[in-house]
């Protein structure tokens, strides 16, 4: 009960690997979320095995669950409660592209109702569980502080029509960081938001070619591909306890890409 246990949705790669084993560093607990994995695989454990050395199979828990069903979510919480009976930090990272690109005239229904279940309604109500839970144990426990953490993105503001769906999913994310930020600040559980821009990940990787032109075009005043590490560093410093009188806050991690130019 008194080891610190942090929760990272969709963590088996990408960004949520990377947020998970900088948290891993700071001695905090995993749990490790995946929908399509049923292991972790072999590569990861070696890592973690680098981070924790001893006893590193006490310090993680590998649940595969889909947070985008109700039944899944109920699972998860429930190996979290008997294997660490505690949550300190939600990272609500999970998230899935449409499966094709489609102009807005053309795009489907299935489409549109598959990306916003994942990337909207299950953070939505995994957040409401997780957030009741944290409320009950700021009555139980001594020195505790959690934290809910958001992953948004860039297309929670830039449009793209043949990609509606994601952008929409990720607009109602920052509109659900201000709901919780307001409802759970009389608790003291302070919620923020990530805005990732363009990150050098499995999912960016179909369109390198034309975010290497635009980088170097200057589409962000800083040159270069973000990485899930940028994106795992900001995670740390706001867990860090150290923005305290902040909640509902957006932190912009896309190179400058948030910035009107003329």
């Amino acid at each position: 009960m008194e080891q610190k246990v942090a929760l990272i949705t969709g963590s088996t790669r990408g960004i949520g690997k990377a947020i998970a084993l900088e948290l891993a560093k700071m001695s905090y607990y995993l749990v490790i979320n995946g929908a399509s994995n049923p292991n972790l695989p072999k590569d990861y454990i070696s890592e973690l095995k680098r981070i924790y050395t001893e006893d590193y199979q006490e310090k993680y828990l590998y649940v595969q669950a889909d947070i985008s069903h109700g039944e899944d979510r109920k699972i998860l919480l429930k190996e979290i409660k008997q294997n660490f009976s505690r949550i300190d930090i939600l990272v609500n990272n999970a998230g899935i592209a449409p499966s094709e690109r489609r102009d807005i005239l053309e795009a489907s229904e299935d489409s549109f109702e598959n990306v916003l279940k994942v990337n909207l309604q299950g953070p939505y109500f995994l957040t409401q569980a997780i957030a009741n839970w944290m409320i009950f144990l700021k009555n139980q426990l001594e020195n505790y502080h959690p934290f809910i953490i958001n992953i948004s993105s860039v297309s929670s503001f830039a449009s793209s029509p043949n990609r509606g769906d994601y952008c929409i999913s990720k607009a109602g994310l920052t509109m659900m960081t201000k709901l919780y930020a307001d409802r759970l600040s009389e608790f003291d559980i302070p919620v923020f938001e990530i805005q990732p821009g363009i990150i050098k990940t499995d999912m960016t990787l179909p369109v390198e070619e034309k975010y290497d032109k635009l980088i170097n075009e200057g589409i962000t005043p800083i040159k270069r591909w973000g990485t899930p590490e940028d994106v795992a560093k900001t995670v740390r410093a706001l867990v860090s306890g150290l923005i305290p009188y902040s909640t509902g806050e957006i932190i912009h991690i896309d190179g400058g890409f948030h910035l009107k130019r003329l």
